[in-house]
């Protein structure tokens, strides 16, 4: 559960999650003033918890671990997406249903990504490999080695969480909250971190004031 220590950091700390049956991704990455520090990750084996019911156990057990220990402000989870075989996605389900209860039980807020998001918000393409987003989260998180994968894909989704509040955050709505092409425009911001091409210095960040000037221009002269 949040504590009163939340109040005296100079951030917000977020808990990723990217589920697995097998292996387990989990990352705590702060975000402050538009920069993250990595205070933890990891690649979690389920393998010494037996079986598949008590490996589902074990995601209940080490996500609650992870909040007791860092106590995150929020949690932020990889969505479900379709394999070639059913039965793995639906043991990636489970795994994320599992998860979402250890949240639950501790009374925190929760975002949902899916995975083409996460790649677009981090490394900006949908597309990027497992390799490119590991580059990426070393790079933005600072760490000194290379992450594993799945502790990678973790601190990628709690990324993808802070971006997303951090293009919010000031961001007040041009002409009133009945304003469609304002809130398509915020729409679109959540879904992905906004990006253009800005000639030789590569890709640039839409912050908020970029977002709310959009905002305005598309409402302008209206009722």
């Amino acid at each position: 559960m949040p504590d009163s220590r939340a109040a005296q950091r100079p951030g917000r700390r977020v808990l990723g999650i990217d589920p697995g049956s097998r292996v387990l991704g989990l990352a705590v990455i702060e975000f402050s003033g538009g920069r993250a520090r990595c205070l933890g990750l990891a690649s979690q084996s389920l393998a010494r918890y037996g079986d598949f019911a008590a490996r589902m156990g074990g995601v209940f057990d080490c996500v609650t671990d992870w909040i007791e220990t860092h106590r995150p402000d929020e949690c932020a989870i990889e969505q479900i997406f379709l394999h070639g075989s059913p039965e793995s996605s639906l043991k990636l389900a489970q795994a994320r249903g599992a998860a979402l209860a250890a949240i639950m039980r501790q009374r925190l807020d929760v975002g949902e990504y899916m995975p083409a998001t996460v790649k677009q918000a981090v490394v900006g393409s949908g597309k990027a490999t497992k390799e490119q987003v590991a580059h990426m989260i070393q790079r933005l998180a600072g760490l000194d080695a290379l992450p594993p994968a799945d502790g990678a894909d973790a601190a990628a989704v709690a990324l993808c969480h802070c971006y997303r509040s951090h293009a919010f955050g000031g961001v007040e709505m041009a002409g009133g909250s009945g304003n469609e092409e304002a809130r398509t425009i915020l729409r679109e911001a959540s879904q992905r971190r906004y990006r253009r091409r800005s000639d030789s210095r590569g890709w640039r960040d839409m912050d908020a004031a970029a977002l709310k000037a959009r905002a305005a221009a598309k409402s302008g002269g209206r009722k």
